[in-house]
């Protein structure tokens, strides 16, 4: 079943590029993810099969695997234990199998974590403009690629739309605290540090990742929003890995490279409407988001897998 939007008898809080937010009472909220697909800061027309149920099933997976790290905002994303906790949900079940995540309410940090284990995207292209990331110094002679040592924690500012935008951690400890960076930070490098050997053993290798946090009404600071999907990283093939050019990628490149080539024939000035996507982009799309969820769970995509 393909969801391009999402309809349910819930109060709607929030609706970003892919994610539909519903408020589910008593401190909690309920996620669902569609099947919409954003590249270059536009969504397109066309969803992409199964690609909701990827995030939202291996969100759900990684949860369970960072546990012993710290709580996260997953109650379950299950939806038959959903449904008894919000009964109206009942009609709509084959809507939010696999693609729902019943969660704990937080006050987000506007602050999207980000950490680097590989110099790529736009790291590289500050990097190879100015030597920086954010405006911090990196070491000289690294190429496209090139594997940090140690990783970089690198966060940005939560855009609305549009790009984030790279600070530095003394940025970050203006706009939340001493302690929150501090406590985010440690978390974030935990988190990624965990990912990456998990990843690494199955043969793929997490380049970065961006992770969000916010604090419950206890204080606790909870990993929220998606997890380590390839909508939030980047993951590369291990076995192809070679430094000094881009790699190939488990997410949406398809999508990307089809635009690229709309955009240099002058077929698409890089603004919304974009145009259609012919159905091998689509279905190559797709091939992609479940070969990440396979490689990284050991499992084939179902629309009833819960973790």
């Amino acid at each position: 079943m393909l969801m391009a939007v999402s309809d349910l008898p819930l109060r709607r809080t929030g609706r970003g590029k892919v994610r539909d937010i519903y408020d589910a009472g008593s401190d909690r909220l309920l996620l669902v993810t569609t099947d919409r697909v954003s590249a270059f800061d536009v969504v397109m027309a066309e969803p992409i099969p199964h690609k909701g149920a990827v995030l939202t099933q291996l969100s759900a997976w990684w949860c369970g695997q960072l546990e012993e790290l710290g709580p996260t905002h997953l109650i379950s994303s299950d939806a038959d234990s959903i449904i008894p906790e919000i009964p109206e949900l009942a009609p709509f079940r084959d809507s939010i199998a696999g693609r729902a995540m019943l969660c704990r309410r937080t006050t987000v940090f506007p602050i999207e974590c980000v950490v680097r284990g590989y110099l790529a995207g736009s790291a590289w292209k500050e990097y190879r403009i100015s030597g920086t990331l954010a405006g911090e110094p990196l070491p000289a002679g690294l190429e496209e690629s090139s594997r940090l040592e140690p990783p970089i924690f690198s966060p940005a500012t939560k855009a609305v739309s549009g790009h984030d935008e790279n600070i530095t951690i003394s940025e970050m400890r203006r706009l939340i605290g001493d302690e929150a960076t501090s406590q985010l930070e440690h978390r974030t490098r935990a988190v990624y540090e965990r990912a990456r050997v998990i990843a690494e053993s199955r043969g793929i290798i997490v380049a970065d990742t961006k992770l969000e946090f916010g604090r419950n009404n206890d204080g606790d600071i909870l990993l929220i929003d998606e997890v380590l999907t390839p909508d939030s990283s980047r993951f590369w093939p291990a076995d192809g890995y070679k430094s000094g050019r881009q790699q190939p990628s488990f997410d949406k490149q398809p999508l990307r490279d089809y635009l690229e080539r709309e955009k240099a024939a002058g077929r698409w000035n890089g603004e919304a409407p974009p145009p259609p996507l012919p159905p091998d982009v689509v279905s190559a799309t797709s091939e992609r988001y479940r070969l990440a969820y396979r490689l990284l769970t050991g499992t084939d995509l179902t629309l009833t897998e819960t973790w």
